[in-house]
């Protein structure tokens, strides 16, 4: 407490409430679930759902969005207009009701189907929640023969209501606002957002149309699935599903708990096996359920339980095998489901996630039926779902016992210098100075190590040329020694990226030991494929370090010029002819630069190791596609495209390295 000031006092007049518009301007993590821009697009969605409402129940089939320049937002549907005028049952105007009071709307009756079946919007808040976090809210309505038309600024109405006598060709809501930099932390909501969700609602409604303009790049889109989930499932699934697409659609109606009331359901599943691609999305009253919930546990116990009965009464185990996971089903299923009820208990206003006790048994049971009859019916289909399921699950069972082996190998953390061969380490442990230099051969080492500043350059030699690993198996690199005593140096783990084993990894970037991990080779044929086959060796074990920019590569000379007592390098043949012609007519010798073995130590400083003039090239981080090619083709099974390259490039490598 600071001397001489008196301790506030926590008394009856210490507490307060908000009021109006700053319930929620003040605290909009609360209704949107944050104040930055993920909460900003879900007051954009508020207002979407609404129109989505309108056109579900049979009012307006298309709504145009318009993205402005200044990050201002218009929605406009043809339903049937919000109600704005006065409301003699509530002694207010419905503007007030729908844009100045949380907690009001029409959707709570859905239940009884007087204004809603299943609707999106259920809490009463998005309407008004939007219009008080905008810096201006402008709403145009059409409906009873006349035009409405409202302003608000920061939350508050300007103006009140102008009502006009209006021949219109359709009724319907149109909303511009800008949400408040006053509120969010972020409005720049990106266009891939917009795109991106109205795609996800035109699957779940069919057939309703969503227009999207934006006006700083001009762009236009649409957005309309015919036949919504079946025609979004043909469309990731391509022509590489390897079983026809299931659709099915069922109705039921039940209760969360004795004592709750009864409310309907309405299911839509659609599904492919895919040995490509795999998705699974989930959809409540058209709101996608980034965390499942419900239908997610209702579609893993469904699937799970058939495919494992399907595997059992055919003999497709073996002895003693373990059942299969949802994941083994997961990695070539492509599925959606889009379920509607009366009554929703989302997970919290942000609808990522539904609860319904009564919904998650409808859908299991009535996709254990479906699958059970499927299943018995389509016994071709099903012997290849089983196939690949089973491939996928020892796919997965072998993968983690090779991550298990790979853990024991590396160990946890290494006391390097005592557990590695000819490893020679460096005295600081500052990781920002510290360089591995990966040196080819014994008589490598023994110049680099010599020729180093040992406080901050450790030296690793490879003897021989390592394994190939862009054709060798896991279980192949990880019994080859020179490998493992890599990855222990590095000390960072392994990456392993397979398609049934995404997550499978025991990498951590924080792990690693080293700043720079330098590649240091001979200039001559040999020292370039060595070079090559580690670099292979990271791209497929560690790419992290490549994407991280921490991998490089030493140059070395491939001429010593000697003139005048001064001594020059050249690493090119243009080098070698421009020190040439810079020296003129005086005399000098000139020699094909010894392999690193054979180098005196201070040439080992000058010419590869100081920091100040050895030649580094950095490896970057390009396009990993066009990389995984280049590797594919020098050192993969792709031996036409390797025979043709050398065919037409040939000539320049032997240009390169000057083997007369």
């Amino acid at each position: 407490m600071t001397k001489g000031k008196k301790p506030e006092v926590y008394g009856n007049e210490s507490i307060s409430s908000l009021k109006g518009a700053d319930r929620v301007r003040l605290r909009p993590s609360v209704i949107f679930g944050s104040d930055g821009l993920e909460g900003c697009q879900h007051s954009f969605f508020e207002i979407l759902s609404n129109s989505i409402d309108e056109a579900r129940e049979g009012y307006g089939n298309k709504i145009e969005i318009t993205r402005h320049s200044d990050h201002s937002i218009t929605v406009k549907d043809y339903g049937r207009g919000v109600p704005v005028d006065f409301n003699s049952k509530e002694d207010r105007y419905n503007w007030e009701l729908v844009y100045c009071e949380l907690y009001a709307g029409g959707k709570y009756q859905n239940n009884s189907g007087e204004n809603y079946e299943f609707s999106l919007g259920l809490n009463g808040l998005g309407s008004c929640a939007t219009q008080y976090s905008s810096e201006y809210m402008e709403v145009t309505v059409c409906r009873d023969g006349y035009m409405y038309e409202l302003q608000f600024k920061k939350g508050e109405n300007v103006g009140g209501l102008v009502k006009k006598k209006c021949k219109y060709e359709h009724t319907g809501t149109t909303q511009k606002w800008k949400p408040d930099i006053e509120v969010f932390t972020d409005i720049d909501i990106p266009l891939e957002y917009f795109t991106t969700t109205l795609k996800k609602q035109a699957v779940v409604n069919a057939g309703l149309r969503f227009l999207l303009t934006d006006e700083a790049s001009g762009e236009t889109h649409e957005f309309c699935y015919e036949n919504g989930i079946e025609d979004y499932i043909k469309e990731i699934s391509g022509d590489k599903s390897f079983t026809g697409i299931q659709y099915y659609e069922s109705s039921a109606k039940g209760k969360d708990r004795d004592d709750k009331p009864e409310y309907r359901v309405k299911m839509q599943i659609a599904f492919c096996f895919n040995n490509e691609v795999n998705l699974l999305e989930y959809y409540h009253n058209s709101s996608f359920l980034e965390y499942g919930g419900s239908p997610d546990r209702a579609v893993r116990a469904a699937f799970v339980n058939e495919l494992d009965k399907y595997i059992k009464s055919n003999g497709k185990y073996n002895k003693d095998e373990a059942k299969i996971t949802f994941t083994d089903v997961q990695d070539s299923l492509v599925l959606v489901t889009n379920s509607f009820s009366t009554i929703t208990s989302y997970e919290n206003q942000t609808k990522k996630s539904i609860n319904n006790k009564f919904i998650q048994e409808a859908m299991t049971d009535f996709l254990k039926q479906q699958l059970e009859i499927y299943l018995i019916e389509n016994k071709m289909e099903s012997d290849k779902i089983i196939e690949q399921i089973l491939v996928n699950k020892r796919s997965r069972e072998t993968a983690e016992k090779t991550r298990i082996n790979i853990k024991k190998k590396l160990g946890g953390t290494i006391d390097m210098a005592n557990r590695v061969k000819k490893f020679v380490d460096c005295r600081t442990k500052d990781v920002s100075r510290r360089e591995l230099y990966i040196v080819e051969g014994d008589s490598a080492l023994g110049s680099c190590k010599m020729g180093r500043d040992a406080d901050f350059q450790a030296i690793m030699p490879v003897r021989g040329k390592i394994l190939n690993c862009l054709k060798a198996d896991y279980d192949g690199i990880f019994k080859n020694e020179i490998i493992i005593d890599l990855l222990k140096v590095l000390g960072c783990g392994v990456e392993i990226k397979s398609k049934h084993n995404k997550d499978l990894s025991t990498f951590d970037m924080d792990n690693l030991k080293w700043n720079k991990v330098i590649i240091c080779t001979d200039a001559d044929v040999d020292g370039f494929q060595i070079r090559t086959l580690i670099l292979a060796m990271l791209y497929r074990l560690v790419p992290t370090l490549i994407q991280e920019e921490k991998v490089f590569i030493a140059e070395s000379p491939l001429f010593e010029i000697n003139s005048k007592g001064k001594t020059y390098f050249a690493y090119t043949e243009r080098e070698k002819a421009d020190i040439l012609a810079r020296i003129g007519d005086s005399k000098y010798t000139i020699q094909r630069s010894k392999g690193l073995g054979e180098n005196e130590p201070e040439m080992m400083w000058l010419t590869t190791m100081s920091p100040e003039t050895r030649r580094l090239i950095k490896i970057e981080p390009d396009d990993f596609e066009i990389t995984e090619q280049t590797f594919d083709m020098l050192l993969g099974d792709n031996l036409q495209g390797r025979k043709s390259y050398i065919e037409e490039n040939g000539a320049s490598f032997l240009d390169m390295i000057d083997v007369s």
